[in-house]
């Protein structure tokens, strides 16, 4: 008996160490996404101190991700400073049920980025997939409205980086696993609140 825990111990172990090491990798192989980052940081400073909003939506792990975003801009992130606009789509139960059960699933954050996006306005939309059709949609109206979309993907982007147009901006992980995936997009996120606190307060 001692052996075999032993051994599924050590079993273990190389199995979390792959993880790091594959988590440092994809990491690493994301610096790629350097330039369009700072782009997506300029957009949502451009949009901010036009007095415009940043509306953030994904589902399960992602939602968690846009939450979080927003909870970061709206009280701070590493410096003082003060809150800055923005909400996260995904927190309302009464409206994500009401929308749900009138509309469909489908519909739950497009038929928000219509009632609230202005076309100074900026969509953080998150799919670790690229595919989830509720995200296709709300990018779908955010258009619509004139927005500019900063989407977070991963894999080859899927219908998400074929319907983006040339303003947005495609911050694509190319991976396939979901958790590297969204271990990198919280990066990316960090990036991007790192990025608006330094262009509105300086280095």
């Amino acid at each position: 008996m001692i052996v075999f825990f032993f051994l599924v111990r050590m079993n273990l172990t190389e199995r979390i160490t792959r993880q790091f090491t594959e988590s440092i990798r994809v990491k690493q192989e994301a610096m790629n996404l350097a330039v369009p980052l700072a782009a997506a940081c300029e957009a949502m400073t451009n949009s901010l101190i036009g007095d415009g909003r940043i509306l953030a939506c994904g589902n399960g792990g992602s939602a968690a991700d846009a939450q979080h975003f927003a909870a970061e801009l709206i009280g701070r992130f590493e410096e003082e400073r003060q809150g800055l606009a923005a909400i996260a789509l995904t927190t309302d139960s009464s409206i994500l049920t009401a929308v749900g059960n009138d509309y469909g699933f489908e519909e739950v954050f497009a038929r928000q980025v219509r009632a609230l996006g202005r076309a100074d306005d900026v969509l953080l939309a998150i799919s670790t997939s690229g595919n989830s059709a509720n995200i296709v949609k709300a990018i779908a109206a955010a258009q619509a409205n004139e927005m500019t979309v900063v989407a977070l993907t991963g894999n080859d982007g899927g219908t998400i980086g074929a319907m983006l147009r040339p303003e947005d901006i495609h911050l694509c992980v190319s991976a396939k696993r979901t958790a590297r995936i969204q271990e990198v997009h919280l990066l990316l996120i960090h990036c991007l609140c790192d990025g608006i606190d330094n262009l509105l307060l300086g280095a």
